[in-house]
């Protein structure tokens, strides 16, 4: 990080939008953490208990379109001020009237996809008031706030234990009702923001083709950095028998490397290029991912595996949105909603996925070696796409910004 680069933009605001974004990220995975344990109380299957940690991430995929466009037609800090109250209302109710049944945690889940959605409000929040040449490590500190996984399962696991996993819900609270406050006061819209959006624009964005090549590459960056984040608690409890304490210090430590490559992914993108970095991620990760797949006998081996693949997969999603800006300048918005919408699909198919795989074959093998296959199609997808991006809207005469 340079000076220029502090004083390029509003710093109060890109540290909102983190903030913002690092509890909202907190409470829409803590269902994951506490999956364990809310499944034994409940009585859920495998698969139950897959679904119940994958439909925030499903319902936060949709909302994410929809807080895209309310971002874009009212303003981010609106849209980020109304996502917040609804989340906190919704852990206020669950706190208080508790959680029943699994039809009951399937429908916080939904409500708990506003706090997912926050992507769609907090990267446009910040990236607007940042040049090309700097978007790279914007877009990858506010995105650093999917740090707060790391909150969720370092602590969520724990707090259940000592209270019971429905006064977590209480407990969050507090750190959400702090942030809502300090966004309120320190966030600022850029003003230079795009003009909005008509509903057309978001219609011809899906026609660009651009648009689902960087659907497909998030949804294996971030879907695979969410998906094995929220599955992980319970394959260290499946697979090694780890009580959900140990098993969430575990995925802890493997969703901390994910989140920390965020920033340094968009300040590698922005040194090397944004497809050199991808490239690089998706050969690392589809690697460690096969390789997991082969049955480890040893916890600390797959742990150190699954780091490896989330350090990468957490570079890839700084890389992606390093990119984003320079092809999409002036619909950030729109396809920030959209390629976190392909994003969030992505990290719902593959916790859905591997519990429906567990759930019928006894073993999460098959669905890892899936998740391997779909980062080496992405790898050359990309391979097909660079020559033509480098030579259009990646090329010199267009941009400052490496791709």
């Amino acid at each position: 990080m340079t000076t220029s680069f502090w004083k390029a933009g509003h710093t109060p605001t890109l540290f909102s939008a983190f903030l913002y974004f690092d509890l909202s990220f907190m409470v829409w995975y803590v269902l994951g953490p506490l999956g364990v344990q809310i499944a034994a109380d409940l009585g859920l299957t495998t698969q139950q208990r897959a679904m119940m940690v994958a439909t925030p991430i499903l319902a936060g995929a949709v909302l994410r379109f929809l807080m895209g466009m309310l971002a874009d037609r009212t303003s981010p800090k609106t849209a980020g001020l109304a996502g917040q109250v609804v989340v906190i209302g919704a852990l206020f109710v669950a706190w208080q009237m508790g959680v029943h049944s699994y039809e009951q945690a399937l429908l916080l889940g939904l409500f708990l996809g506003f706090a997912g959605a926050s992507f769609a409000v907090a990267l446009p929040l910040a990236s607007q008031w940042y040049p090309p040449q700097h978007q790279g490590k914007a877009m990858g500190i506010a995105g650093a706030g999917n740090s707060g996984t790391v909150l969720a399962a370092l602590f969520a696991p724990g707090l259940a234990a000592l209270y019971g996993w429905n006064s977590v819900f209480g407990l969050a609270l507090i750190p959400l009702v702090l942030t809502l406050a300090i966004f309120s006061l320190a966030a600022r819209n850029a003003p230079n923001r795009p003009a909005p959006k008509a509903l057309g624009d978001y219609l011809k964005a899906l026609g660009d083709r651009d648009s689902w090549w960087f659907m497909l590459f998030y949804s294996v960056t971030f879907g695979g950095f969410l998906g094995l984040a929220s599955t992980l608690p319970g394959y260290f409890h499946d697979q090694y028998g780890l009580p959900p304490v140990t098993a969430g210090y575990y995925t802890a430590a493997c969703v901390f490397a994910g989140s920390l490559m965020r920033p340094l992914g968009g300040a590698f993108a922005d040194r090397i290029g944004g497809i050199r970095t991808l490239l690089a991620v998706y050969t690392v990760a589809s690697l460690c991912i096969a390789a997991v797949g082969f049955h480890i006998s040893s916890p600390t081996l797959a742990l150190a595996l699954f780091v490896v693949a989330m350090l990468s997969l957490g570079a890839g999603n700084g890389a992606v949105f390093q990119l984003v800006p320079q092809r999409f300048h002036k619909e950030i918005g729109v396809m920030t909603g959209l390629i976190g919408m392909a994003g969030g699909i992505g990290g719902f198919c593959l916790t859905a996925g591997l519990g429906a795989i567990k759930q019928s074959t006894g073993d999460y093998q098959l669905g890892l070696w899936l998740f391997a296959s779909l980062g080496v199609v992405a790898w050359f997808g990309l391979h097909g796409v660079k020559q033509r991006w480098r030579t259009t809207w990646g090329s010199a005469a267009v941009t400052a910004a490496r791709v």
